[in-house]
């Protein structure tokens, strides 16, 4: 499993991103080495790697980047998740050095090319270490320093990388700012919460590290200790709480931007409102942004966090009044999951100060009688409520974590539940909830879970917010004892008639539960408090005041940037040749991540007219849904070029709202009808009502009177269409589906295709990735066909069904791999592959049949019959060579 959190260029792209540190105090000899980054764009940016070395046999790697031209420039650390390295944060350096950073990079001992023990930022080790990091930089002509031996100086990272730069303020008062991200205050609290092991996460820190050896062997007795009592001790603690930034709480009085994720396990929103209260304590600036995603969540947000943490550094370290650097508090709201590209869709809310985890709180009753239930043997089977960092995949789980919704059980007869009265309105829960309740155990200690989950109407399955869960272990539980329960801070709205229900469970697959078995006997002794924030609002928030005097002080600006030589990036000029080329690709290229050679996509053109519905086909791995991707401005190409309709395609590029995408796995709210689901996704594109089209996209998907139906009671073939027309409103055009045909039976099947001709038959543009080959010949007018990467051919489905150069060549008798072998070899073959009946024989130029058959006979092929084949299943068989 991949723990690395990479910053925030592509934070939490992998789960396996934890903690981060970093490196310098004398260079080793010759070990430094200038280069200039590879960039189309404007101003350059010089990197130098260099190995220096911290003492005590201890070498880091190192980068550092610098502008271009000459001048002093406010420096930036750099931290790296636990177990990636300095790699996973060079985009975002090559980014800060763009605006104007000199900014260093840095793998953190044990990690990537780096040597000595993980240490979980021992202010000993990896903290020291950034201390000689600020050293070596107040040395470099690069960088602005504020008084001899102290830069100025910021820290960012994620994960581990946050987690430095609130120990890096704290030990080290030449810290100017910092923006830590989804990273632990108290590492005890995250790892022991209220007493309880996080089991699970433990062991994902191990390993992900690279086993004991590779730690500190003063934490590798810790872990194994506790990993065997499955109870953590007051040493255990001790250790983790004195390499946590809440150990020096009352230092870190510097500028600081908090970002935590909602979905997040391992460090919940709590851990972030600890930092936020102890640092403004200090008398320091805080901000507190609630992002969506997290260890759990994956990655939604990475534009947006990196431009914020750049607007942080802009006020406080080139001390820019005018930086915008955003509200107080910000939390990112989720509402469905967009079908144009399976993202879930996000919105903003705001506050001018931070409210904390109980503002406004209200009492909602509960009811429930006094329960008991068991805690088995073993503590097996366990109840689940998340599965630990596999939602930061980015996949599927990812985006349910987000949306609230995923995998949540509980067995009979191992928990305790009660449950509240339908709301009267609206409840928007922003904020830790409590609850008292009575427990008492036959045995000494009880380890309780506690849940609250949210419970639509009929049989709608219950909702775990963001799948977080309380433990708690009730000390002296023998006796019966009050206790009060504080649930995971979460941002998520009861809607009307739904009611909240509380779980108590005995068992959680994340966590160490008592292994004897035991009863639970538990109560209510409150209501439970609900926090509701009501100061923060959904509403648009001001515009900066910049934007006011822009238009008249733009040439005043546009002369300031030529003369400081600040150029930003900005997109290609549109080509007018290409105005009405619904797409071309040119040249278009993507290296696998981490890797120099390894390609997903590499050197790949084709273009695109209008009216067409282009198949793009190809096996596991050929590079379709990379190339779907770039093309949706999801990912950047690593080389190459998109245009549509004569733009260059970059995330957020103005041409993509020509373009509508389906991806599958799109999701719609089951209590409201087709019709609403549409309306409100496109009231959430900010876009005006008439823009929609909505009557006309609907006609072409075919739903007729069911739209006036709950989706919850759609098929799923009326839901796949429901998602067509999403991706259609506004007639965008040019249309992308990705296996819009999953799933569904041969009458549905039909009709999806029915959908493409029509939308294409009004002049717009289809391109359709599927795997049912029989379809693809039937629907589209062109394919392109790729294989590991590359283009194998372009052009009318006529054309490549119907080539001259591919040959069915019917046998008397089944051949065997080594007959194919033999006809692949003969001069003018390209490829044979067997199939049913016979061989599939794609020639070269050179090649022949009537040569082909003169040879077949010399090898003895008991040949029936030789022809050009008509079925695109053949001809991709061919084409690729087998590989599917």
């Amino acid at each position: 499993m991949d723990l690395r959190l990479p910053g925030f260029r592509g934070l939490l792209r992998r789960p396996r991103r934890l903690l981060a540190a970093g490196a310098a105090v004398a260079v080793l000899a010759g070990a430094g080495t200038w280069t200039a980054v590879a960039s189309d764009d404007p101003p350059p940016v010089h990197r130098a790697d260099r190995v220096m070395s911290m003492g005590g046999g201890v070498r880091l790697d190192t980068s550092y980047f610098t502008p271009g031209g000459t001048g002093r420039h406010p420096a930036v650390l750099l931290g790296h998740g636990f177990g990636g390295s300095k790699d996973d944060v060079r985009q975002q350096a090559e980014d800060l050095a763009r605006d104007g950073y000199a900014v260093l990079t840095w793998s953190a001992r044990g990690f990537g090319r780096s040597t000595g023990k993980i240490g979980l930022n021992d202010p000993r080790g990896e903290v020291a270490d950034v201390s000689k990091l600020i050293d070596w930089l107040a040395r470099q002509p690069q960088v602005l320093l504020d008084r001899p031996g102290d830069p100025r100086v910021g820290v960012a990272g994620a994960s581990y990388g946050g987690a430095i730069s609130l120990l890096a303020a704290g030990y080290d008062h030449r810290v100017d700012a910092i923006a830590p991200a989804i990273t632990y205050w108290n590492l005890a609290d995250a790892l022991f919460p209220n007493g309880v092991f996080k089991k699970l996460w433990a062991g994902v820190f191990l390993n992900t590290g690279g086993g004991c050896a590779r730690f500190e062997p003063e934490l590798c007795r810790m872990y194994q200790r506790v990993a065997e009592s499955g109870k953590p001790d007051a040493e255990a603690r001790r250790m983790l709480a004195e390499r946590s930034p809440s150990a020096v709480a009352g230092r870190i009085r510097v500028p600081t931007l908090l970002v935590q994720g909602q979905s997040d396990s391992l460090f919940p929103l709590g851990q972030a409102d600890a930092a936020a209260r102890a640092v403004r304590a200090n008398g320091a600036p805080v901000d507190v942004d609630w992002i969506a995603g997290g260890h759990d969540g994956g990655d939604l947000e990475t534009d947006r966090v990196q431009a914020r943490v750049t607007a942080w550094f802009d006020r406080y370290l080139k001390k820019d009044p005018g930086a915008d650097t955003g509200p107080a508090f910000r939390v990112t709201r989720t509402g469905g999951v967009d079908s144009t590209d399976g993202a879930a869709l996000l919105r903003g809310a705001s506050a001018s100060t931070y409210p904390g985890l109980t503002s406004g709180q209200r009492t909602v009753a509960l009811t429930g009688r006094e329960q008991r239930f068991q805690n088995p043997a073993g503590a097996n089977p366990p109840a689940v409520s998340s599965l630990p960092g596999l939602g930061g995949s980015g996949g599927s789980l990812a985006q349910l974590s987000a949306l609230g919704v995923g995998i949540s059980l509980d067995f009979p007869g191992q928990y305790a539940s009660f449950e509240s009265a339908p709301v009267g309105g609206d409840l928007r829960i922003t904020g830790s909830p409590t609850v008292t309740v009575r427990a008492t155990s036959t045995g000494e200690d009880a380890v309780l879970f506690a849940k609250l989950y949210d419970v639509g109407p009929g049989r709608a399955r219950p909702v775990l917010p963001a799948q977080l869960v309380d433990p708690v272990r009730v000390t002296g539980a023998k006796a019966g004892k009050d206790v009060t329960l504080t649930l995971p801070a979460i941002d998520h709205e009861v809607q009307k008639g739904h009611r909240l229900r509380l779980v108590l469970a005995s068992t959680d697959l994340g966590y160490a539960s008592p292994a004897a078995p035991a009863t639970y006997t538990v109560s209510l002794r409150s209501g439970l408090k609900v926090p509701t924030a009501p100061a923060v609002t959904t509403g648009a928030a001001p515009l900066p005041a910049w934007v006011w005097w822009l238009p008249a002080a733009g040439a005043l600006i546009a002369l300031a940037l030529l003369l400081t030589a600040r150029r930003r990036t900005g997109a290609p000029a549109p080509d007018p040749e290409l105005v009405d080329v619904p797409l071309q690709i040119t040249g278009l290229s993507k290296r696998y991540a981490g890797s120099a050679d390894r390609y997903a996509v590499r050197d790949v053109s084709f273009r695109v007219e209008q009216g067409q519905v282009l198949g793009l086909l190809g096996p596991n791995g050929a590079g379709k849904t990379t190339t779907l991707r770039m093309l949706m401005g999801l990912i950047r190409p690593d080389s190459g070029e998109i245009r549509v309709f004569g733009h260059a395609i970059r995330p957020g590029a103005p041409v993509l709202s020509r373009v509508g995408a389906f991806v599958e796995g799109a999701g719609f709210l089951p209590h409201l009808s087709g019709r609403e689901n549409l309306e409100l996704y496109w009231r959430a594109t900010g876009r005006p009502p008439e823009d929609a089209h909505l009557d006309e996209a609907l006609r072409i998907a075919g739903l007729g009177d069911a739209l006036a139906r709950a989706v919850r009671t759609y098929s799923q073939g009326m839901r796949q269409r429901l998602a067509i027309a999403q991706a259609m409103l506004g007639l965008p055009d040019l249309l992308i589906l990705d296996e819009p045909t999953n799933g569904l039976d041969p009458p549905q099947i039909r009709e999806m295709r029915e959908v493409m001709i029509r939308y294409a038959a009004g002049g717009r543009t289809v391109i359709v990735s599927s795997h049912l080959l029989a379809e693809v010949e039937q629907s589209c007018t062109h394919l392109v066909v790729m294989d590991r990467g590359r283009l194998v051919q372009a052009g009318p489905v006529g054309e490549i069904v119907g080539s001259g150069d591919t040959l069915l060549v019917g046998t008397a008798v089944p051949m065997d791999e080594p007959v194919a072998e033999k006809v692949s070899a003969l001069p003018g073959v390209a490829s044979a592959v067997r199939t049913e009946g016979g061989l599939l024989v794609r020639l070269e130029p050179s090649g022949t049949a009537e040569r082909l058959v003169v040879e077949l006979v010399r090898l003895e092929v008991p040949v029936a019959s030789v022809g050009p084949h008509r079925r695109l299943e053949d001809a991709f068989l061919t084409l690729i060579g087998g590989s599917a």
